[in-house]
């Protein structure tokens, strides 16, 4: 039998670990596994500023983590999701305790 540590190649524990290396990014990963947000309420789930919490977004989104899905053009109230990408890589962070 082959762990999911096996498993995972050297990018794919690259990218577990930029993810883990800051708690905005855990939070924002945490948070869209639980259903889509925007900003907002992640920063007020999370208590963390907005300014933070967007960032990450874009550093997850970047990573193809975290998607837009709402048009690009629409400037108030846009909506993450995780990616599929995004959940098997948070789903190996919880497995592994890593946060």
């Amino acid at each position: 039998m082959v762990s999911k540590r096996q498993k995972c190649d050297g990018s794919d524990w690259d990218l577990i670990s930029y993810v883990i290396s800051s708690r905005y990014r855990i939070a924002v990963l945490g948070r869209l596994d639980e259903g889509p947000l925007t900003p907002t309420r992640i920063a007020d789930r999370s208590d963390f500023r907005l300014a933070h919490i967007s960032r990450a977004i874009q550093q997850l989104r970047r990573r193809h983590l975290v998607e837009l899905l709402v048009s690009e053009e629409q400037r108030k109230g846009r909506v993450y999701g995780i990616t599929d990408r995004g959940t098997l890589t948070w789903s190996t962070i919880q497995s592994e305790n890593l946060c």
